[in-house]
């Protein structure tokens, strides 16, 4: 967070003011050098009018989420800087002041990116775009087609190098072929077509760079690409300024070349960043004005001069190589779509990207599937009367209350409540904190379920979901994104990963409890640290290991079967191999916690009983199975309880090694609950249904474990 501050009277100038103790607030997302010419361009603003000025650097995640909490209950920002990718949710939603003067001298594609239904809400600030970025230590001609770009790129494309890295599965990414073949995501109606020929053209593109040709690598994410330019292994990559900013090796930039099976050439989107009033700001007239001095001539010279922005006032020019290409992409560049249903367009076709670079689909199949997927998203619901449902409820409520009413009839039980008030004093602390903690945010989940979520409006739906989710009526059962399939998948995952927690952490837990094993404590120290280390640090260090071209597993793979360099092994391509690259992650992080419950419950066993067993010829397995097991079982199978419910809602290893991949099959419930809410098109109350139904399995699981202990265990 920075804070930027200027307050007149503290300069002696005058004395203290209301503006003083009210601040301008500013929301970004910003960091490094862009962070720097923001705060120092409201802090020139700020010193010029006296004005107290504060920004409120965001996560970029996050940032999207905290502003629709935040601004409609007046906690939000008086001026906010983001790109205009949320432009219509934001109008929907009712979060903006739209601009009161038109701007002048700024550029064309800039005004039109911030305006919505013939409105400007926002003061265009910079543009960022896609650009060819080369290393000019290596290319000496900068291609202008893809033709002079692939040839080049196969010359390139030896010794473990490639010659174009970009993340071809990316639909940001892909938009550049898109458009020039004349697909288009979204228009400003709401139309999609991800079915046509021209998006059948853009991805059997796709496909020819980086199946055909071979002069991309698989699996290409951000990191990836960053690693291999700054190693040379790459000659040319698609990204932006962005990738620039982070490099410390020599690299140029040039427009993205004619795509000659189109005729035309490759245009990225470009995503204008403006300063916007946010709704109930608190000084929404000094937003205004703070937001065209942002824009305008001296507040943009500053963002261009200190955070290298491409700045959106034409009346400010550079030197600068990149921006200079920049500028000129601009002029084949398509606006960033700003319809709400934009996110779910790109989650649709993501997939298919996705399972295209796979080679499990064709160019038409990735198509016809990207717009039925978007299609079933995007389904419209119906509103219900909530009036039948409000009646349930209070019935139900004046039931409960009756079934809890009706026991003090007995004169002795009234007679031990009086007798024991005051001990009910002791527990009020602790069930007052159940009924905050847990009740409260469990009922205010199953409340949102019979909602529907659409821009910021809900539609009360009754029990759609939840019969949309137990009648597969937007999926097959046998689809990767039904209930029913995602359910097998997460009872195998805890299944298989409770039995290999249970069983390679007894068996260390017996060995190192040995005499005979040497450096006893040291071996349990090293052997706690995969427990100890933060799970989400040790998936992603897992999902490198398992890289397709560059990951550890593979070369180990390739020196155990003596082969001439790593295996080729696509870890994420099948539902098994996937599976099983999750299913390791996960018994790496929790074979520790099983070896440790062991080992304590090993020490309270008198090693008698086992001495005394082997006098009378027991074998080791006997001695293990009828004198060890029984006593260490009441140990143990709270521990095998608690890390089956761990393991079933063990989100961080399942969305950050496999990510669901391919196509969904190996997200656990929790996983598909998170993508329903968060990139499936904000579909809230689906995706508390699905909370909702994963209690309900839990609930079933720790009745059924009672049972079949004899006891309460959970």
């Amino acid at each position: 967070m920075g804070f930027t501050m200027f307050v007149a009277s503290l300069l002696g100038c005058m004395g203290p003011s209301v503006e003083a103790e009210q601040p301008v607030v500013v929301w970004h997302a910003y960091r490094g050098q862009e962070e720097v010419a923001l705060v120092e361009a409201a802090e020139a603003w700020g010193q010029q009018r006296g004005v107290l000025v504060e920004t409120v650097a965001l996560p970029f995640g996050a940032f999207d989420s905290k502003l629709e909490t935040a601004i409609p209950r007046g906690n939000g920002p008086d001026l906010f800087v983001a790109a205009h990718s949320g432009l219509g949710k934001w109008v929907a939603m009712d979060l903006l002041e739209p601009v009161t003067e038109i701007p002048q001298d700024q550029l064309a594609v800039s005004i039109d990116a911030l305006t919505w239904d013939d409105t400007l809400w926002a003061e265009p600030l910079a543009y960022k775009s896609l650009l060819l970025l080369y290393d000019p230590e290596r290319v000496e001609t900068v291609p202008e087609t893809t033709e002079e770009l692939i040839e080049q790129a196969r010359s390139f494309t030896v010794d473990g190098g490639f010659g174009l890295v970009y993340q071809a599965s990316e639909p940001y990414y892909h938009g550049a072929w898109m458009h020039a073949f004349g697909g288009r995501l979204i228009d400003a109606q709401g139309a999609v077509a991800l079915d046509s020929a021209a998006q059948i053209a853009a991805y059997g593109f796709t496909k020819r760079l980086a199946l055909d040709e071979g002069i991309t690598p698989l699996q290409p994410t951000a990191e990836l690409v960053s690693t291999l330019y700054r190693e040379r292994k790459a000659a040319f990559v698609i990204s932006g300024p962005w990738f620039v900013a982070d490099m410390d090796r020599p690299i140029a930039a040039a427009p993205l070349p004619v795509v000659d099976e189109a005729g035309d050439p490759a245009k990225p989107y470009l995503t204008v960043e403006g300063a916007f009033v946010a709704k109930h700001a608190s000084h929404p007239e000094r937003a205004h004005q703070l937001a065209r001095y942002l824009s305008g001539i001296d507040g943009a010279q500053i963002r261009q001069d200190v955070g290298k922005q491409a700045v959106s006032n034409l009346r400010i020019g550079s030197d600068d190589p990149l921006l200079r290409a920049m500028a000129d992409q601009a002029t084949n560049s398509v606006p960033l779509p700003a319809h709400p249903n934009t996110a779910t367009v790109f989650e649709a076709q993501a997939r298919a990207l996705q399972s295209l670079l796979r080679g499990s689909t064709t160019p038409q199949g990735a198509a016809q599937s990207a717009q039925s997927a978007y299609e079933t998203m995007t389904r419209p619901v119906t509103g219900v009367s909530p009036r039948p449902y409000i009646v349930a409820l209070m019935l139900t409520i004046l039931g409960g209350l009756g079934g809890l009413c009706w026991p003090l009839r007995s004169r002795a039980l009234r007679s031990t409540i009086r007798r024991h008030a005051t001990d009910y004093l002791w527990i009020f602390p602790a069930g007052f904190a159940l009924v905050l903690l847990v009740v409260v945010p469990f009922l205010t989940g199953a409340f949102v379920a019979f909602f529907a979520h659409d821009q910021g409006t809900w539609t009360f739906v009754g029990f759609q979901h939840f019969l949309d989710i137990l009648l597969s009526r937007d999926w097959p059962m046998t689809s990767p994104l039904s209930f029913f399939f995602t359910l097998g998948v997460t009872v195998l995952w805890t299944l298989t990963n409770v039995a290999l927690h249970v069983g390679i952490g007894l068996a260390l837990a017996m060995l190192l409890r040995e005499p005979w094993v040497r450096l006893r404590g040291m071996w349990r120290a090293l052997l706690i640290i995969p427990w100890a280390i933060p799970n989400y640090i040790t998936a992603l260090i897992w999902k490198g290991m398992f890289h397709a071209q560059f990951g550890a597993i593979n070369a180990i793979l390739g020196i155990v079967t003596l082969s001439d360099g790593p295996v080729s092994v696509d870890w994420f391509s099948s539902f098994f191999t996937a599976f099983a690259a999750n299913l390791v992650t996960n018994t790496w992080l929790g074979f520790p916690f099983m070896m440790v419950v062991a080992l304590g419950a090993l020490q309270a066993i008198p090693r008698e009983l086992e001495e005394a067993a082997e006098v009378d010829g027991a074998g080791m397995w006997f001695r293990f199975r009828h004198v060890v097991f029984p006593l260490l079982l009441p140990a143990l199978l709270p521990a095998v309880i608690l890390g089956s419910v761990w393991t079933f809602n063990m989100f961080n290893v399942v969305y950050l090694v496999s990510a669901g991949e391919p196509n969904s099959s190996t997200e656990i419930l929790i996983s598909e609950a998170y993508r329903w809410a968060f990139t499936r098109g904000n579909r809230y109350g689906y995706a508390a249904a699905y909370a909702v139904l994963i209690f309900g399995v839990l609930l079933v699981y720790s009745k059924g474990i009672n049972r079949l202990a004899g006891r309460r265990v959970i």
